[in-house]
């Protein structure tokens, strides 16, 4: 089990520390809760160092990245980055990801951390135009500093305009006393904030150094399971639940960063698939009644007949009640549907409806 650089701190502060992709990673401190409410109300820090980073650089790294990317990271500007994701050659998902260019011939993708390997071997057996490629994950530690009063809290660490960072949009600058540090307006949980790179030698000085500043802000440190319940609420995909090697980006809503004003890999047989429509569509769900749905709860009709199956849910913690993601058939995916979970053998009603669920 691998412990990132602030592993230590979390059990000092009496987290709770379960596995996830090979880490020991902290999944709540004082509880789900509480530290949702944090998130939506104030700030919280999560530590994401688990996630992956891949420095892409020389004359052939854009075309790497077209080839093995669905968006069209040629309209990327330097200080700006964009969601993508991997497809695979028989239709699924590699894994999503964002692409951030630090400038023209040099990118740096961040991917799941239980994909690190996958995604490694699958980017380097496409790399026949021989751009140069540098596996960073081990060396660097990522926090995401989260929640509407992130700016405020964080601005006196760094001589950069925080407000002045759009959205999906990064500077290179000083942060918490260290140079050189990316501070990137990106982030899973709907509330605002920013995400920090930075190398494993400097995060904890960062980590004390944001915790100081944020004191009269409220912040408090934030675990997996919240973490969760914040992107769930609005909606953004999970990989290995919502999305996988099987499912296709046009069934998982993700046209929108499947562009087709290039090649790419299996661009072909999805540009068919857009054309000929897909079967089944991931949709958003609200029990009108009690319960919490679950992954892998199936989804059936007002007859009890199978239309699907539930890919994530929980008990929302912003809007009390339980929502969740699931595939369903096409005919059974238009917003106010009435579907049924089954839970624990029990059809509960729900409808299908929008997303995000929470509306902030």
């Amino acid at each position: 089990m691998k412990n990132t650089a602030l592993s230590h701190i979390h059990e000092q502060l009496g987290a709770k520390m379960v596995p996830f992709a090979g880490y020991n990673m902290p999944v709540s401190y004082e509880g789900v809760n509480a530290e949702h409410e944090t998130v939506r109300k104030a700030v919280g820090v999560f530590d994401v160092s688990h996630m992956g980073e891949f420095l892409i650089t020389g004359p052939k790294a854009l075309d790497l990245i077209q080839k093995v990317c669905s968006n069209d990271v040629s309209k990327l500007v330097d200080g700006q980055a964009q969601y993508n994701c991997l497809p695979n050659e028989t239709g699924g998902i590699v894994d999503d990801l964002i692409v951030y260019k630090l400038k023209d011939e040099e990118y740096l993708l961040v991917v799941n951390a239980s994909n690190i390997d996958k995604d490694w071997d699958w980017i380097s057996k496409n790399n026949s135009a021989g751009a140069t490629m540098r596996n960073l994950s081990e060396d660097y530690s990522l926090l995401a500093i989260q929640g509407p009063k992130a700016i405020e809290a964080m601005q006196s660490l760094t001589s950069e305009d925080l407000s002045a960072i759009k959205f999906y949009h990064f500077k290179i600058a000083d942060f918490a006393g260290i140079e050189h540090v990316i501070i990137s307006a990106t982030g899973y949980t709907g509330s605002g904030g920013f995400e920090i790179y930075c190398k494993n030698s400097e995060v904890e000085q960062v980590w004390n150094k944001v915790f100081e500043a944020g004191k009269n802000f409220g912040i408090k440190p934030i675990g997996l399971a919240a973490r969760d319940t914040l992107r769930l609420e609005m909606g953004f995909c999970l990989y290995g639940n919502d999305i996988n090697d099987n499912t296709s980006p046009l069934e998982a809503g993700l046209g929108w960063i499947t562009k087709f004003t290039k090649d790419f890999t299996n661009s072909e047989s999805l540009k068919k698939q857009k054309e000929e429509g897909v079967k089944r569509k991931l949709i958003g769900f609200e029990l009108t009644e009690r319960g919490i749905p679950r992954h892998d709860y199936e989804i059936v009709d007002k007859d009890g007949k199978n239309i699907g199956i539930v890919t994530s849910g929980t008990m929302a913690p912003s809007l009390n009640k339980g929502i969740g993601m699931g595939y369903v058939t096409v005919e059974n995916s238009a917003p106010d549907t009435e579907i049924f979970i089954q839970i624990r053998n029990k059809p509960v009603a729900a409808t299908v409806v929008k997303t995000p669920f929470y509306k902030g």
